[in-house]
């Protein structure tokens, strides 16, 4: 029986690549606190996330280091798995 795949260590080695080349977030463009390491710190908003350029639900490859891109946690949840990093407009309700 297989594991998760991103408890492995190919995928942990590429997370260290990506974190090592210290670019700034692909999404909103704003620096990333790589020094945000420990478990409580992680989950900050502003910490580092490898996010994927094609997601992994549209057929992106989960250890191709073309597809990994350094993101915010916030900027990686917001975008979910659209394939573009732009906000989707949010609709607009009229109430009568």
């Amino acid at each position: 029986m297989a594991g998760n795949p991103r408890t492995g260590r190919p995928y942990r080695r590429l997370c260290v690549e990506q974190r090592a080349l210290g670019l700034p977030c692909w999404i909103c463009g704003e620096a990333i606190d790589y020094e945000l390491t420990s478990l409580a710190a992680q989950r900050s908003p502003w910490a580092f996330t490898l996010d994927h350029l094609v997601p992994l639900s549209r057929g992106g490859d989960l250890l191709d280091p073309a597809n990994a891109r350094s993101a915010h946690r916030r900027c990686n949840s917001q975008r979910g798995n659209r394939s573009t990093s732009a906000p989707t407009p949010q609709r607009q309700y009229r109430r009568w």
